[in-house]
């Protein structure tokens, strides 16, 4: 941990070096790889100071975040090309990385709460100064306001803790709770992941940010908050089991609602978008099950979807950035213009429905276990859930890939290696972490 923070604070300098993006990207691999290697607590909570720490599920999520940005530097080099302020970007990037890493390995929950909204800040940066529309206003503030207000109950909550439990450490907690301090303690965490009907801020961000900015949305920053919810269910366990039934049902109606608007979407990025909220329910159902298959697939499939849609998106933006356009009604027929792309195509959406070999079909198969040992009742709800996720997944290859050439896209430059690279980068850790589960299993 300790070496984790001393390469990050030798980082700023380097944004003065002239070939600034390729050392950054290439010590954001070797701070991967470096860290990877220091793994060494596999059933304990390791303290490296008095608020400081990680288990797996910390570092699961730390490994998560440094993948997926340097994956948004990869995709995002053509601001580098066209010195679109890149350094400022780097500099944001950083600044995301640093409040992502200090969020997962803090024990105490205001530390974690302060990380927690201080990610908000270079979120908005990235999708006020590089978004594409001027509508980025509008949806900046749908986050800010969204996130703002849930979270004043959340501080709110922790004052309150802090003054009858004397503690804020995670594993110290103590307190009898009641409905009020229960709301306060999750909507925060909900409006994060998001749960359905408090979701309207994520479509809006998604289409209006760059692509490295759907990429850490969707990869890391709603994971935010199901890990927050797992945190916080750790001190209010009894009672949640009494009140919990209420957000299952309420996520399994909502997946099967945004399954159907899936369907009828015509912007590429927003039906991604609209699919992580049907994913995001799943994980909900599985955190609020409270059992211990429901915790372990949430995280599975936490990760697996994180790398599955933040690579969905990349393919999103290579579209866009030669078609200029994100509409269905364009981008038809691209297997005779980009045949070697359609199959990182394929394999996405086919991962994004659960096949094997990938995450999501191992934390799909555990959460659907996880929610039938709660209620048999929920079969039908998460059948249909399942098969509007074959249904959109099936479609928006299908419609993109095949039907008849739009003739203004006649214009395609040739994908380049980096671009294949990106997508590769997302589709191996996805499909070969299955043969290592049992770490991601066996963390409770």
């Amino acid at each position: 941990m300790m070496k984790l923070m001393l390469m990050l604070l030798m980082y700023p300098p380097l944004l003065l070096v002239p070939t600034n993006w390729f050392f950054f990207c290439l010590l954001l691999m070797l701070l991967f790889f470096i860290y990877f290697n220091s793994f060494w607590f596999f059933d304990y909570y390791s303290s490296v100071s008095y608020s400081f720490g990680g288990d797996i599920l910390s570092m699961c999520m730390l490994f998560l975040s440094i993948w997926i940005v340097f994956l948004m530097l990869i995709s995002s080099y053509n601001i580098y090309i066209s010195s679109n302020n890149n350094l400022e970007f780097l500099l944001i990037n950083l600044t995301l990385l640093v409040s992502l890493i200090l969020s997962f390995c803090t024990m105490n929950l205001f530390m974690f709460y302060l990380f927690f909204e201080s990610s908000l800040i270079p979120t908005l940066f990235l999708i006020f100064g590089w978004g594409y529309q001027p509508e980025r206003l509008s949806a900046g503030f749908y986050l800010l306001f969204y996130t703002l207000f849930a979270s004043l109950p959340l501080l709110l909550g922790i004052f309150y803790l802090d003054n009858i439990s004397l503690t804020l450490f995670y594993f110290l907690i103590s307190f009898n709770c009641n409905i009020y301090l229960y709301f306060m303690m999750i909507l925060a965490f909900l409006v994060k992941m998001p749960m359905i009907f408090i979701h309207f801020w994520l479509p809006s961000a998604h289409v209006e940010a760059p692509v490295s900015g759907s990429m850490i949305l969707a990869g890391v920053l709603l994971k935010l908050g199901g890990y927050g919810l797992m945190r916080v269910f750790s001190f209010m366990y009894e009672y949640s089991l009494k009140i919990n039934y209420l957000f299952i049902c309420m996520s399994l109606y909502g997946s099967i609602l945004v399954g159907l608007l899936c369907l009828y979407q015509v912007d590429i990025k927003l039906m991604i978008a609209y699919s992580s909220v049907a994913h995001m329910g799943l994980v909900l159902c599985g955190i609020f099950s409270l059992n211990y298959w429901g915790l372990c697939g949430a995280l599975i499939l936490m990760i697996g979807h994180g790398l599955c849609s933040s690579g969905l998106f990349c393919l999103a933006n290579l579209i866009y950035e030669r078609s200029h356009s994100r509409s269905f009604m364009i981008n038809k027929g691209l297997i005779n213009l980009m045949p070697s792309l359609s199959f990182f195509w394929f394999v996405l959406s086919a991962n994004n429905m659960s096949s094997p070999p990938s995450l999501n079909l191992l934390g799909e198969v555990m959460l659907i276990n996880s929610i039938l040992s709660w209620n048999f009742l929920s079969m039908g709800f998460l059948g249909v859930s399942a098969f509007l996720s074959c249904c959109y997944s099936i479609y928006l290859y299908s419609y993109t890939q095949h039907g008849y050439l739009f003739g203004g896209n006649n214009l395609f430059k040739i994908n380049s290696v980096r671009e294949y690279i990106l997508i590769l980068l997302h589709v191996l850790p996805l499909n070969i972490v299955i043969m290592k589960s049992d770490t991601l299993i066996l963390w409770l």
